[in-house]
């Protein structure tokens, strides 16, 4: 039910509050007209809101910005930037004056969105609406998660590990699907450490939002299962009244409600109190001109002949927040001080977990599969995750509705869920370790970004390889992030069978390796999809997307019958079988399941007497940062015949086949059919890749093969071998 907010307590402001508020207001349009750009007008509006959150809400301290027990902030808004940036001026997180001034401009540490790693206090890349708010319930499902490790058993309220986070929003970020699907999953998870202030001013950039914005929001987020309340500016007795101490009242209301995330709608008039572009569309994505940024220096009682103009006064009381801040932080200290001497076990956990290191002798957990018995790489996946599970208790997740298909889920470990939601299927409680994402990939790519971001923990979600799709934006952004979040995409080619072209991917495999920093691996077998998790969880600089089959494949004699052992997996290609003279004539190329159709090509090859070494492929991201050396060891330059051997588009390809090189690839939509039918059609076959290879030697050689009636190489099947 959507109730007004109460109007106790006081927040207690003094006039020098309230003229560090107005200075925000002035800040702001200095900013944007300096520049010549930008979104002044919800930086002007929700200064209140913002200068309230950071200066008598959050716990959290400008001198130490990584402090274990502070809240955290997400500027959902992000084109809103300044309403974050001047915060972080003021309360002393290390941006002056000059940065504001420099705003959106090259090298700055203030940039067009807040920027995580770029500027200090920011926890997090917001941007694209709604992926700050989606990715909100991430880091809220991670402090509960980090609790139940390191502190389970403490009454509500009484951890060092409590802790809240706070959610900026606009009505863009309500209107993207992303946030709907989070939302319902932050009530189904009673996130009750989760608030959202939503800053309703019903304008966006095409105008009044009526145009395209009229449901109850509030009813919606009511029934989500959010506890709701209103905050109304614009119905003040005397117009518009920003009322602090309301808001003040709801935020500490919905820190009351412990077993429901809270929204708070907070009615503002955007740009207020600019005289003449407030309420308008005008004010929302450009500078507000020369006259009215002097008309609002004139309202608040600025020197209107003066720009990036603070009182000393204003901002030496600002920068007290520290000082503020120290006796609350000196009693967290004191309460994690004895958790650390009571738990040593659980703080030894801590610090491993907060120094990102993995726990000596880890590796040892992974499995090892015996050659000759066909595996699927998903199922292998799974393997792995339930063999890891007691030894990285930091390593979670699950998946889009598809836990069965995908293999996401470790044996005998508990969902994360509210025991009372708990089924037949799945039981848990709310510190359990197995993600149910529902059918919400969008929102399930956001929540394990947030989930990484929050801290300590290494999120997994899974869904099939075309559903990627829908989960783009949250890939995007964790590439720009740089952060370790892995994505378990499963049913990964043609290979899934009868689901037909809707679920085939076909152009995934060069799309996604075609974000800066994804890494994308498609491992052959099923110990390289082990040594693929190895690397994966190894690595802390970026997203890992692990592309698995829905069909079995071969397990290779690893260490035996000339076959290379799994170690080269983690540089991205390594050199699976040798040429049999040591010096190939043709490399042939392989990622996936097909790399089984490049070792049984080699035989017919050589057989013929051409030597042909195999290169399995896993991830060609990990192999571009390979040396040289390495590079050139594993495919020679001065070996022009090569073929690549994948089943999606050969675009990915094209840099190392070089102007000999054939590629057997799918340059089109797949099929409804059993798998086997499907790579016969489409001529993804040994076959195929013999044909290809004869091509690249002739072309190599200068000269050209044999063609039958069709025009095609003798031999060469129906494969679609790309020139």
């Amino acid at each position: 039910m959507n109730v007004q907010a109460p109007q106790a307590p006081s927040v207690g402001w003094t006039d020098l509050d309230r003229r560090a508020v107005d200075t925000v207001r002035v800040l702001a349009a200095d900013a944007v007209e300096k520049v010549g750009n930008g979104h002044p007008g919800t930086a002007i509006s929700l200064a209140p809101a913002a200068y309230l959150l950071y200066q008598s809400v959050m716990r959290h301290d400008p001198a130490d910005p990584h402090w274990t027990g502070r809240d955290r902030f997400v500027l959902s808004c992000g084109h809103s930037s300044l309403t974050q940036y001047i915060q972080l001026y003021l309360g002393g997180w290390g941006l002056e004056l000059e940065d504001l001034e420099a705003l959106r401009t090259w090298g700055s540490k203030t940039p067009g969105h807040p920027e995580f790693k770029h500027t200090t206090g920011v926890e997090i890349t917001t941007g694209p609406l709604g992926q700050g708010l989606a990715s909100a319930v991430g880091f809220a499902m991670a402090a509960r998660r980090e609790r139940g490790l390191l502190d389970p058993d403490a009454a509500p309220g009484t951890s060092p590990f409590d802790h809240f986070v706070y959610v900026l929003a606009s009505d863009g970020d309500l209107e993207e699907g992303v946030t709907s699907e989070a939302s319902s999953i932050a009530g189904t998870q009673q996130l009750g450490n989760l608030v959202v202030v939503w800053d309703d001013n019903r304008i966006s950039i095409e105008g009044d939002t009526q145009i395209a914005f009229n449901e109850d929001v509030t009813a919606r987020y009511a029934a989500y299962g959010w506890h709701v309340q209103t905050v109304d500016w614009i119905k003040g007795e005397d117009g518009y009244t920003e009322d602090v101490d309301a808001l003040y009242a709801a935020i500490e209301a919905a820190k009351a409600v412990t077993d429901q995330p809270s929204f708070i709608q907070l009615r503002t008039i955007i740009a207020w109190p600019s005289p003449k572009k407030q309420g308008t569309h005008g004010a929302h994505g450009s500078k507000l001109g020369g006259d009215e940024v002097r008309g609002l220096k004139e309202v608040l009682g600025f020197d209107p002949e003066k720009s990036f103009d603070v009182d000393a006064e204003v901002i030496a009381h600002t920068r007290g927040l520290s000082q503020r801040t120290a006796a609350a932080k000196a009693e967290w200290q004191k309460g994690y001080d004895a958790w650390r001497a009571a738990n040593p076990e659980r703080a030894a956990l801590h610090d491993r977990l907060e120094a990102g290191a993995l726990p000596e002798g880890w590796a040892d957990a992974l499995p090892t599969f015996p050659a000759g018995k066909a595996v699927a790489t998903r199922q292998a996946s799974g393997d792995v995750l339930s063999a890891l599970a007691p030894v990285l208790p930091e390593l979670w997740g699950g998946s889009a509705d598809l836990a069965g298909s995908n293999n996401t889920t470790m044996k005998g470990e508990p969902s994360f869920i509210p025991a009372k939601y708990s089924t037949k299927e799945f039981s848990g409680d709310e510190y359990g370790r197995t993600l149910h994402f529902g059918i919400r990939e969008h929102a399930m790519g956001s929540i394990l970004s947030g989930i990484r971001l929050h801290g300590n923990t290494r999120p997994y979600g899974g869904t099939f390889f075309t559903f990627s799709d829908y989960m783009r934006g949250a890939v995007r952004l964790a590439a720009l992030m740089g952060i370790p979040v892995t994505y378990v995409w499963t049913h990964d080619s043609i290979g899934l069978g009868e689901d037909g072209p809707t679920h085939q991917p076909v152009e995934h495999l060069a799309a996604c390796r075609a974000i800066p920093g994804l890494s994308i691996v498609r491992p052959a077998d099923a110990n390289e999809t082990a040594a693929a998790w190895k690397a994966t969880l190894e690595r802390t600089d970026g997203p890992v997307g692990l592309v698995l089959t829905r069909q079995n494949v071969p397990t290779f004699p690893r260490g035996e019958d000339g076959f290379a052992t799994t170690e080269g997996v983690a540089r991205g290609a390594y050199v699976l079988l040798e040429a049999s003279s040591g010096t190939p004539d043709v490399v042939l190329l392989a990622t996936g399941s097909e790399v089984q159709l490049a070792v049984e090509a080699r035989t017919t090859l050589e057989a013929a007497g051409v030597a042909t070494r195999v290169v399995s492929v896993p991830c060609l991201e990990w192999f571009d940062e390979q040396d040289p050396a390495y590079r050139e060891s594993v495919l020679p330059s001065a070996v022009k015949a090569r073929v690549s051997v994948e089943a999606g588009l050969a675009l990915s390809w094209y840099k190392l086949l070089g102007d000999a090189g054939r590629a057997v690839s799918l340059e089109h939509f797949g099929a409804s059919a059993d798998y086997e039918t499907l790579y016969r059609e489409f001529g993804i076959t040994a076959e195929a890749v013999v044909a290809a290879a004869h091509e690249s030697l002739a072309a190599a050689r200068g000269t050209s093969t044999p063609q039958n009636d069709s025009g095609t190489p003798e031999d060469s099947g129906t494969g679609d071998q790309q020139a």
